[in-house]
């Protein structure tokens, strides 16, 4: 579930590593599903151990740790988490990365599912290996105009074309069914059709949205796997308009009850009436 805000509060309760030198890499016992780690764990460990942390940063759904000359990218896909606090549990427990120097600090990539990756990336090839024709301008950067042009060059539904992270970065299911809502346009709307009031209109509730989840320091759903980095629950989840709430009545209208649809294989949560084409 992990999406743009979540991604940024993990990259933010990690950056007291900044500065410290890397002790060690390694793989706790885990009997579940193991996640996806290229090249070997020798080998990153060969590279990363002993150096210095120069900074922590994000692409799109990335967490990257950035050494002089390598960035360990951290993808936490469906289910997983980077923090220095507590974990869920244990068991799903899949990389530590262990600090030199007091206080002790350790990276915890967890992961429930066994869906995340992490790669090491040289510095210098990070946009060609990780940008450049795979990851569009990020959710909090890109402008107004090129978010127009990016969406309206597709005939697929707003809300699918908005989960595509070639056109947009960060964006996921969760915030893209809360900025269409806010932004009054119906999820099945094919993006070419888009206006230009529209686009203004999608892209400022998207902004909005995004910020704020990130101030409420993300969403924590039922099943209750996202943690923030002190291992409590995000805020933004009580903030909701539409995403989980079927059958619930509109909080903007008061007079529809919220629809769930499936589009992409993913649930999308609406106003009919808010909505309407």
């Amino acid at each position: 579930m992990p999406e743009l805000p979540e991604v940024e509060t993990m990259r933010r309760g990690l950056l007291p590593i900044v500065g410290r030198r890397i002790r060690s890499i390694t793989t706790p016992p885990c009997t579940c599903r193991p996640i996806v780690i290229k090249p070997s764990l020798r080998q990153i460990a060969a590279e990363m151990e002993g150096e210095v942390v120069q900074g922590i940063s994000r692409l799109g759904k990335r967490v990257l740790i950035e050494t002089a000359q390598w960035a360990l990218v951290l993808q936490p896909r469906m289910t997983g988490l980077a923090t220095l606090s507590d974990v869920p549990d244990a068991g799903h427990v899949r990389l530590w990365i262990e600090m030199r120097g007091k206080p002790n600090l350790k990276v915890q990539f967890w992961d429930q599912r066994g869906l995340g990756i992490v790669e090491l990336v040289a510095r210098d090839q990070i946009l060609s290996q990780l940008v450049d024709d795979k990851l569009g301008p990020d959710a909090l950067v890109i402008t107004a105009q090129q978010f127009f042009d990016r969406l309206t060059v597709t005939k697929r539904p707003i809300k699918v074309a908005l989960l595509d992270q070639k056109i947009l970065a960060g964006v996921g299911n969760l915030y893209a069914s809360e900025m269409l809502h806010v932004a009054k346009i119906d999820p099945a709307l094919p993006a070419e059709q888009l206006s230009v009031k529209q686009s203004k209109r999608l892209h400022a509730a998207m902004l909005d949205i995004l910020n704020t989840a990130i101030l409420y320091e993300g969403s924590t759903l039922s099943d209750g796997t996202y943690r923030n980095s002190l291992n409590e629950s995000g805020g933004y989840q009580n903030e909701h308009r539409v995403y989980d709430r079927e059958d619930k009545l509109c909080p903007a209208c008061r007079k529809q009850k919220i629809v769930r649809i499936v589009q992409a294989q993913r649930s999308t949560f609406y106003c009919p009436r808010c909505q309407a084409s």
